[in-house]
């Protein structure tokens, strides 16, 4: 019995410690904090554009920088998926390293997250129904697994978040989801990696001799095609637990932000959809381990952006609008609150009147940092009741998160200029109109990310006054 209790408290504590870790680029805007940074390294003081590249696609999640490789999320025509990875030297001979080998069939606006050498992330929209969470290989990126979540309101919107080879995600009306990464399934049976390579190998050879034999005996075929990787068997990972998706109306959670994970909690933002009147306005804490529910909050706005912890706080901001330009004005509304991460307890919270907050804070220093609709930055103090530090007028709306990296704050507005903030007094530092430094005008809608000191900006023209315009991606930096 002994031996067993041990063995049991043994085991708990590594779970806890599994649980608890934060390797960058795990999680949504790289940390818990929601830097956008995982290197504490500014950007140039002297910003100028090291790399650009501009595509038809329109980019509405944040890239993610890995190495020499940067990863891009973005809609195509008719809002057909792109996902793609890029090469971030300046000298680069060739951007695009590569696009997925297999057709992605739903659209995606989900930031990925970095499972060793794997990329993953979700795909669908609001319009759609059904989605999946995508494993591929971050050097070649081919598929790994692929996990199809059925139903109604059904999408993989937010950012996954990984924690070894477990991953976590938001899943629309399916609520919240995690899987086991390093578990697969081919054709519903558990295997090793290396077996299920053996068969998809094989498969594979099958695929290309009956291609060549058609080839051979009708060489003027036009209807015959090359094997494609989507015709082979897709491997699946094995589904942990599922939180949030039974019930129907309120009592069923409607998941669009991302998760965060820390000291075995799974903390979850829920939204309600005004039209479709389902989903509960609320935030809770799961048990990572097992999905039950440990608290909940209600919320009196909808928390687009998701959760931000640090330390034993959890800043959650709101908006009664979502990523629509034609709903800002001064009927927005929005607030900032920080919530206790044992017991979901409020410790304080702050309406921002005639404006709306719809991406996450960003935390440094003990300031959360929120942008806004009304065209200010605003900087709180945690641990001062959330009394405000500073306010940075851009003068144009925000719909993007912030980046900090040092005692620098990156913004970028919808008017797309990027903007360099003083974290400790809320000074401008310099801005940098795209428009102009690229020759193509463009949106940003999604948080830059700061890695090595350069800044990676997307933009997108899916609406707006330039709209059907190129979207481009931006590497900012100094010049040689």
């Amino acid at each position: 019995m002994r031996i067993y209790l041990c063995l049991t408290i043994s085991l708990c504590l590594l779970i806890a410690s599994a649980v608890s870790a934060d390797e960058p680029w795990t999680t949504y805007r790289g940390n818990s904090q929601r830097t956008g940074n995982t290197d504490n390294k500014p950007g140039s003081a002297q910003p100028g554009v090291l790399w650009f590249t501009k595509s038809k696609e329109q980019y509405l999640s944040s890239p993610v920088p890995v190495g020499n490789r940067l990863f891009v999320s973005g809609l195509g025509a008719l809002n057909t998926a792109y996902f793609a990875c890029l090469d971030t030297d300046p000298k680069a001979a060739k951007r695009l390293l590569w696009n997925p080998e297999f057709v992605l069939p739903l659209p995606t606006v989900s930031s990925p997250g970095i499972m060793g050498k794997n990329v993953i992330f979700g795909d669908g929209m609001h319009q759609n129904n059904g989605a999946n969470l995508n494993c591929l290989n971050l050097e070649t990126g081919k598929r790994v697994w692929q996990f199809p979540v059925p139903g109604a309101l059904v999408h993989l919107e937010g950012s996954p978040v990984i924690v070894g080879s477990k991953v976590f995600i938001g899943a629309g009306s399916a609520g919240v989801l995690a899987v086991d990464g390093s578990k697969l399934l081919l054709n519903g049976k558990e295997m090793e990696q290396p077996e299920i390579q053996k068969i998809l190998d094989q498969e594979w050879k099958v695929l290309v001799a009956k291609y060549e034999k058609a080839k051979k005996d009708n060489p003027n075929d036009p209807f015959l095609r090359a094997p494609s990787a989507d015709q082979l068997p897709t491997v699946q990972p094995r589904k942990l637990w599922q939180f949030g998706h039974e019930g129907k109306g309120k009592d069923r959670l409607h998941v669009d932000s991302p998760l965060a994970v820390v000291k075995d909690k799974v903390i979850v933002s829920s939204a309600y959809l005004e039209i479709e009147k389902e989903g509960d306005r609320a935030l809770f804490a799961l048990d990572a381990g097992t999905g039950k529910k440990l608290w909940r909050t209600p919320l009196k706005l909808n928390p687009w952006g998701g959760p931000t912890v640090s330390g034993d706080m959890v800043i959650v901001t709101g908006s009664n609008i979502n990523f629509d330009l034609k709903a800002i004005g001064k009927s927005n509304k929005g607030f900032v609150a920080a919530y206790n991460l044992a017991d979901g307890s409020v410790a304080w919270s702050k309406d921002i009147d005639k404006a709306s907050v719809v991406s996450c804070a960003a935390v440094s220093d003990g300031l959360a940092v929120v942008s806004a609709t009304d065209g200010k930055i605003r900087a709180f103090e945690i641990a001062n009741m959330g009394a405000r530090s500073w306010m940075y007028d851009a003068r144009a709306p925000f719909f993007a998160p912030v980046a900090i990296a040092g005692d620098v704050v990156y913004a970028g507005d919808l008017k797309g200029v990027l903007h360099a903030i003083n974290l400790k007094t809320g000074t401008a530092l310099w801005t940098l109109d795209l428009a102009k430094a690229v020759g193509n005008p463009g949106m940003i809608y999604a948080g830059p990310v700061v890695q090595d000191g350069r800044v990676y900006v997307v933009t997108n023209n899916m609406d707006g006054p330039n709209a059907f315009q190129d979207g481009a991606v931006v590497c900012i930096g100094a010049k040689p």
